[in-house]
């Protein structure tokens, strides 16, 4: 059974910092490309940040800069390090797996970011 359990989200003022974590099992995390994604309300699912399993990044515009990703084989985890956040960064986060040979994706339950003063 794959799970993806996602954590660290919470409320944050803008400006501040947060550091998601997605810790995966039932999968070969190490040949899994990793992202995050986020759906604010009324928005499409979008992409965040991806790691390969070559440990090659790729950001969405809006978070150069300010969100770094990173996976830690040895503990079959993700994370996403975001920084000086923005009332507009406010969404439910989602971490994936993408084993792109085979085509096999799987998703976590979401964990909700919200940045307001």
């Amino acid at each position: 059974q794959v799970q993806l359990v996602e954590s660290g989200g919470g409320l944050v003022q803008p400006g501040g910092s947060l550091r998601l974590s997605c810790a995966a099992s039932g999968i070969i995390f190490s040949l899994y490309a990793m992202g995050w994604y986020r759906q604010a309300p009324g928005k499409q699912r979008e992409l965040v940040a991806v790691v390969t399993p070559g440990e090659t990044t790729n950001y969405a515009d809006s978070v150069k800069g300010r969100f770094t990703i990173s996976r830690d084989n040895a503990k079959n985890t993700v994370y996403l390090q975001m920084n000086s956040l923005k009332p507009e960064d406010t969404a439910v986060y989602y971490c994936n797996a993408d084993h792109r040979p085979t085509r096999r994706v799987f998703w976590g339950q979401g964990t909700q970011v919200t940045v307001s003063s």
